[in-house]
C-alpha cells in the first residue's frame, strides 16, 4: 500500500451466470474478512455495460478485481 493512500474496500465486480457459484464466490469473500463490495452481472452483456458505465450502471465504481466466469455464453465473441 502507498502511504498517502486512503485505506478503502476493494471494488469487485464478478461476472457468474450460475446463482450457486455466485453464492460460493460471495461466502468466499464474507468468510475471508476482506473489507470489499462486491458487485454480481449475469452475463457477458451486463459485464461490458457495466464496465463502460452503460444503460442501468451508470455512476458506478471501477472494479479494482473482476472475477469472470470463462464458460459465460457468448465470452469468445466478446474478448
Amino acid at each position: 500500500m502507498f502511504p498517502n493512500q486512503a485505506l478503502r474496500p476493494i471494488e469487485v465486480l464478478l461476472v457468474e451466470g450460475s446463482p450457486s457459484d455466485a453464492n460460493l464466490n460471495i461466502k468466499s469473500f464474507l468468510n475471508a474478512q476482506i473489507a470489499n463490495n462486491l458487485h454480481r452481472v449475469e452475463d457477458t452483456e451486463s459485464a461490458m455495460n457495466y464496465l463502460r458505465e452503460q444503460q442501468e450502471f451508470t455512476n458506478v465504481p471501477r472494479p479494482d478485481l473482476i472475477l469472470l466466469d470463462l464458460n459465460l455464453p457468448g465470452m469468445g465473441a466478446k474478448c
